[in-house]
């Protein structure tokens, strides 16, 4: 599978007037691919309004609302192809967070406002979906298989983005595959056994690369972070929960 600017570049050339023999010469791309692309891709790109597809690609305008969305599809959304190159995008959110489902619905409004946004209920919880051509543009992150059982890596352009916004990366990330709750201990004090609450935030993604992402960024806000197990990563000590509840705050 070639990305789009793999294959964009692969179009300019022919478009330059040279064969189909000499770019596949080239780029080491099948002449049949090539021929499938010009039929199928070069009018997608020519009447395109995705700024990734430009000839000067550029990510989404809405910076912010991206860095959210990407958080949610990294742990709860899926990208599934369907009739004439089209895609739909759905993340899934439970039915007892309706600010949730809310904030998902305006994320990927705003990244593909020419897009229909609609919810289709499931049980227990609704799939937000948006279908459109570009998507894989937005999410390269797509592939084959299940996100655990292939590498998941940010594209530079991406890193960037996250950057500038890590807090709405780890809002996503925690409305998805996270949550905030209340542990308990207890304490025996001049003979006097007291039970001690205290919160704490838990991700847990099953993706070796998905849990880097969040922890890297992490980082770079400077919470403190544990990994209590294969799976799961939490957030307790008093100050870094302080500073997710001001940016974060529990599932509404």
């Amino acid at each position: 599978m070639y990305d789009i600017r793999t294959r964009q570049h692969a179009l300019a050339l022919v478009n330059q007037g040279r064969s189909l023999n000499s770019v596949s010469k080239q780029t080491g791309i099948s002449r049949a691919a090539l021929r499938a692309w010009q039929a199928r891709i070069e009018p997608l790109l020519r009447t395109t309004n995705c700024s990734m597809c430009d000839s000067d690609p550029r990510p989404p305008q809405d910076h912010a609302a991206y860095s959210y969305l990407l958080g949610l599809y990294l742990g709860d959304g899926c990208l599934s192809a369907g009739q004439r190159g089209v895609f739909a995008l759905r993340i899934a959110c439970a039915d007892a967070w309706p600010g949730l489902i809310n904030s998902c619905r305006e994320a990927m409004q705003h990244i593909r406002p020419e897009s229909r946004v609609w919810i289709v209920q499931k049980q227990g919880c609704v799939m937000v979906t948006s279908t459109s051509k570009h998507w894989p543009c937005l999410f390269p992150q797509h592939g084959p298989g299940k996100k655990h059982e292939r590498v998941i890596a940010l594209e530079p352009w991406q890193k960037r983005l996250v950057g500038a916004h890590p807090w709405e990366l780890l809002r996503g990330l925690i409305h998805s595959d996270g949550c905030r709750v209340t542990n308990w201990t207890t304490r025996v004090i001049n003979g006097a056994t007291k039970r001690y609450e205290y919160p704490r935030y838990f991700f847990t993604n099953k993706s070796a690369d998905i849990r880097q992402i969040y922890t890297d960024t992490l980082d770079t806000v400077g919470v403190e972070w544990k990994q209590p197990n294969a799976f799961n990563i939490s957030v307790a000590r008093k100050a870094s929960v302080a500073l997710m509840d001001a940016h974060i705050g529990p599932k509404y």
